[in-house]
């Protein structure tokens, strides 16, 4: 409890317990969501089972306390606290490291309401021991990390936040300060790129080393290992990694199968060997607007319609990996072009896409902020990840 009040009511800040707890986590931030101009409604059930200790394998490798803040009887904010064990395993140089604790999932109805969660979340990861808490990360780096600071005239794509402009000078009045930014930028796939970028996607064509080949659905178990064992050496040393675990390998996995097309998604081997990968997503947003976020009754007719031919649909790239012995090459690069290239080609021709989105890419992370240029992309997104001290 705290001596804070909203609207003349005290504020008391709840943790959360149980499966009712959890729904009610989940349902508050869905109002909160309603409010926001270009949101999409989600399923609730599949948000509900990402703060499931028994669903999602994040837990496994980390401690999640909830909060709900209540005020005259009514809920008013939330916010999680978490820590990664992994992450607290990774150097310090990455962002992460010793000490390092999170907080997520921030929704509040004033400035007073975030202030007290925040505090909450801050007081919950000190009694663990951390001496510094990052957010928002929701609840792993691999899921919606960031706070959303430009972009709110537009929906976001899959697995990307969408939240009011105002949650920023909150979070910065309560003493926060910017650790990284994050880009998604906007791209126009339905035209050619440059003739410069031609010329190197059609060299790369005829060496006969070089193989640009679509992910096997029906081998799909041993293609995800084929990425993730790529992604996980290829981003080894950014800021904010921490590595997938067999669980959460298998999680994804699964989860992303309904919406994996073969001819949208690549991998790049050198003489034989997978050495990159591109991923592409139809961004389902597009058919949950439609349907509000709602299976039953008639919404999942629409959504099988949709996960067999999404027609027209942004197409985002949420990942792409390069093995790190040819980081900073030109076959890197080149590697890239040519999955980018490949994929517009399907995206617009047989799936009428006009649109596609790149991200989220690290403001420092040089070479892709390279190749996002190059290809002539903007950038329409700004996610913003907070850092505060703690004691």
């Amino acid at each position: 409890m705290t001596d804070v009040t909203t609207r003349g009511a005290q504020i008391v800040i709840e943790p959360v317990t149980g499966k009712r707890g959890r729904e009610a986590f989940v349902d508050l931030g869905r109002a909160f969501s309603d409010r926001l101009p270009h949101f999409v409604p989600q399923i609730r059930a599949e948000q509900i089972e990402l703060v499931d200790p028994a669903k999602n394998p994040f837990f496994g490798h980390a401690r999640v306390q909830l909060f709900i803040a209540q005020a005259g009887g009514r809920p008013v904010g939330r916010i999680s606290a978490h820590i990664d064990e992994l992450a607290l395993a990774m150097s310090e140089a990455q962002g992460f490291g010793p000490g390092t604790g999170f907080f997520g999932y921030f929704d509040a109805e004033d400035e007073n309401v975030a202030r007290a969660l925040l505090t909450a979340a801050e007081g919950w990861l000190a009694g663990e021991g951390m001496t510094r808490v990052l957010g928002p990360i929701s609840l792993s780096i691999w899921e919606e990390p960031g706070l959303l600071v430009k972009g709110q005239d537009h929906a976001p794509t899959i697995m990307m936040g969408h939240h009011p402009a105002h949650y920023a000078g909150w979070i910065e009045a309560a003493g926060y300060a910017r650790a990284k930014t994050l880009y998604t930028y906007d791209l126009d796939i339905s035209k050619p790129f440059s003739p410069l970028l031609q010329r190197i996607i059609q060299s790369g064509h005829k060496n006969a080393r070089i193989t640009i080949r679509p992910v096997r659905k029906a081998e799909w178990d041993a293609e995800v290992a084929i990425i993730l064992g790529i992604l996980n050496d290829a981003w080894s040393d950014n800021w904010g990694f921490v590595p997938f675990t067999p669980a959460e390998v298998a999680y994804a996995g699964k989860k992303l199968r309904a919406i994996i097309k073969e001819d949208l998604n690549m991998i790049a081997e050198v003489d034989g060997r997978p050495v990159a990968f591109m991923l592409t997503f139809p961004d389902v947003n597009d058919a949950l607007t439609k349907i509000r976020g709602k299976l039953f009754p008639f919404g999942w007719i629409h959504m099988l319609r949709w996960l067999r031919l999404p027609k027209g649909a942004t197409m985002r790239v949420p990942l792409m990996g390069v093995l790190k012995e040819l980081h900073s090459s030109r076959l890197a690069s080149q590697l890239a072009f040519m999955m980018i290239e490949e994929i517009r080609q399907h995206a617009n021709g047989k799936y009428g896409s006009d649109r596609g989105e790149l991200g989220w890419v690290l403001d420092d992370n040089q070479g892709m902020n390279a190749i996002a240029d190059a290809i002539g992309s903007k950038v329409n997104r700004e996610y913003v990840i907070y850092e505060r001290a703690l004691g």
